[in-house]
């Protein structure tokens, strides 16, 4: 039996994706969670299903077609169809002096989050024509809003990638009801910092202080993913409904500061 909305939410097992997931599915969603680590997807599954809501784990990577193809029709095998596509996973990579950061650490960077979110909507679409429904990216406001990163290249450039992807698809993909819109988180409380390589910091950084903090609306403190996922289930929604090919800036107003 057919759900009467289906999401699929990709990184779904920490941080933004997490907390996406389990907002969809208290909005009424089911919910294919996407990741490559099935403890933490089982462990987000088993929250969502205990509260009485569906919900799947989808074993992928990302960058991988034949793994993307078949996490998709598994979906929608189990649920009957594919209404909101989330685009979230991804990493911070290497961050680098241009002349040190290397070709490898570079293709590792757009492969996941360039090639992955191309992947999970290229996959996703053909799903999607019949009924319609809202893709959401989750980009930065690195490489959209910011570029102070130190030594974030790559990262910025498949950020702005990613937005440029929502505005060319929103115009594409409108003739079959689809909203394709773009999230740009500023400093998010998750652990994907943790998971940030820097090199020669000292050499790319840029000499600024803001002696108030960097994110004005809260003194200084990070967002949460939860902060996040309100927004993912507002532009997931009908309420959105006439919004499409926009970034969405949540950061507390960091990004107006440089």
């Amino acid at each position: 039996m057919a759900a009467a909305k289906v999401a699929l939410v990709t990184g779904a097992g920490s941080g933004i994706g997490r907390a996406a997931a389990l907002a969809l599915a208290k909005d009424g969603y089911a919910v294919g969670l996407l990741g490559r680590t099935k403890d933490e997807l089982d462990a987000v599954v088993d929250e969502i299903q205990k509260d009485g809501c569906k919900a799947m784990a989808l074993l992928a990577d990302i960058s991988e077609e034949n793994e993307m193809a078949a996490a998709m029709s598994e979906l929608v095998d189990q649920f009957g169809r594919l209404d909101v596509v989330v685009a979230n996973a991804g990493i911070n990579g290497v961050w680098a002096p241009i002349e040190d950061l290397t070709p490898a650490e570079w293709d590792q960077t757009m492969n996941v989050n360039l090639r992955g979110t191309y992947m999970t909507i290229h996959k996703a679409v053909p799903h999607m024509k019949s009924n319609g429904g809202s893709i959401v990216i989750v980009s930065s406001i690195n490489g959209t809003r910011t570029f102070t990163s130190p030594g974030a290249t790559a990262y910025s450039v498949t950020k702005a990638g990613q937005l440029a992807m929502a505005q060319q698809l929103a115009l594409e993909l409108a003739r079959y009801g689809i909203r394709v819109n773009a999230i740009c988180p500023g400093a998010i409380d998750t652990e994907i910092d943790d998971n940030t390589h820097i090199r020669s910091k000292e050499e790319t950084a840029i000499p600024v202080e803001w002696p108030q903090g960097d994110i004005p609306i809260s003194n200084g403190e990070a967002g949460t993913s939860e902060d996040v996922a309100d927004l993912v289930v507002f532009l997931a929604g009908s309420k959105s409904r006439h919004i499409t090919g926009t970034p969405v800036w949540i950061d507390g107003g960091q990004g107006l500061l440089v």
